[in-house]
């Protein structure tokens, strides 16, 4: 079995040969691949492997750019830092994901996973399935966001427009706090479904918690840990603290 690995991470990526090795000891491994230009060159020059592992976040974009630009028959199970909504686009085109840190007993599923697909799909099933998920992720321009979201203040519901909004919290409710400091209440129940309707070049999931407009950062502090804490404009009562996994596409979104 020959398996690509797509990643930008070296820590992440030795830890997934490592695993992969584990349970596959007879495997062949390629990569890591730790760019889009790489992996289109890799592409290029030898043959399709018979699975990919492949991070989303690469240093100069995203690997759906990879599959965009070839066809590919074979599985893909995609890696990501975190639950962002693309990964419930994954799960209705039946492509496996996993979240890091990489669990090894999640690999091994998605193996099993991947060698049932070996035994019973046909050769189209999975470019179908990819030109699914690549339909569901359109470009950001091609897609209508909203730009005004109710909330409640006192005993009235007011209309916010997205330029007044400085973040969205969740403190057991989701709250929408505002450029002017106010802190008011929505009737949403998660942060995934406010993402899903944020432009992500505006407002970026920073965490579980907290959803931030980009004007409303004024600074960033890298740790000795590699984690990013954000300066807000608007303080907010907990740190607001970016992943080291995510901090390189942090960076990259941050100075767009």
């Amino acid at each position: 079995m020959t398996i690509l690995i797509i990643e930008d991470e070296p820590l992440v990526a030795k830890n997934i040969e490592k695993l992969v090795r584990e349970l596959h000891p007879n495997a062949l491994l390629h990569g890591p691949l730790a760019s889009v230009e790489n992996a289109l060159k890799w592409f290029d020059e030898h043959p399709e492997p018979d699975l990919i592992l492949a991070d989303i976040q690469l240093a100069d974009g995203v690997s759906f750019d990879i599959f965009q630009e070839r066809t590919l028959h074979c599985p893909i199970i995609f890696t990501t830092a975190y639950d962002e909504y693309a990964i419930r686009a994954f799960k209705l085109n039946s492509i496996d994901y996993l979240l890091k840190p990489i669990d090894k007993q999640e690999l091994t599923t998605s193996f099993d996973k991947f060698q049932r697909w070996q035994k019973t799909t046909s050769t189209d099933f999975f470019p179908s399935q990819l030109r699914d998920l690549l339909n569901d992720l359109k470009p950001h321009s091609q897609k209508k966001y909203k730009h005004r979201f109710t909330a409640h203040h006192q005993r009235s519901v007011v209309a916010v427009a997205d330029v007044r909004i400085a973040y969205f919290v969740r403190d057991e409710v989701i709250w929408l706090v505002t450029t002017d400091h106010q802190r008011l209440i929505t009737d949403y129940q998660s942060l995934d479904e406010i993402e899903e309707l944020l432009d992500p070049v505006q407002f970026v999931r920073a965490n579980r918690q907290y959803i931030v407009r980009k004007e409303a950062i004024e600074s960033y502090r890298t740790h000795y840990s590699g984690k990013i804490e954000l300066v807000l404009s608007v303080p907010s009562k907990d740190e607001i603290v970016i992943s080291k996994d995510r901090a390189a596409s942090f960076r990259v979104w941050f100075e767009e």
